[in-house]
């Protein structure tokens, strides 16, 4: 009986624990928010931080479009893209894009399916 209930008592500090590390993470992320920041809000709006405040975050989406922010509402900081170092074909095309056709005849697709040829697995057209 004694085993169940520390158990019990265990896996709820371990699974506790783990959540504690998480908020303290979100709360030191949060702390260190500046001025020149790009972050996403938990609703999904991006912006770059613009003022902090005690507890107001102001966040400029487009030039000349501010709004204000609680701290807690800041989910995220916004990595920058990072350039692709894969080098391209002298014509411009990288190396996994299909190669162009051979043949140049014009392709006829039909508006409905009747005028197609039956395919190569329908022998019987009375099996359903």
């Amino acid at each position: 009986m004694y085993l169940i209930l520390i158990l019990a008592v265990a896996a709820f500090w371990f699974m506790s624990r783990k959540s504690r590390k998480q908020q303290r993470a979100q709360q030191e992320f949060r702390s260190t928010l500046q001025p020149g920041d790009e972050v996403m809000t938990a609703s999904g709006m991006m912006g770059v931080v613009v003022e902090v405040e005690d507890d107001t975050i102001t966040l400029e989406s487009t030039p000349g479009s501010r709004t204000r922010w609680v701290r807690a509402a800041i989910a995220k900081k916004v990595e920058a893209p990072v350039a692709d170092d894969q080098p391209s074909d002298e014509d411009g095309t990288e190396d996994d894009e299909p190669a162009d056709r051979l043949d140049d005849e014009p392709i006829d697709v039909p508006d409905d399916l009747s005028s197609l040829p039956p395919s190569r697995g329908d022998d019987d057209t009375d099996r359903k």
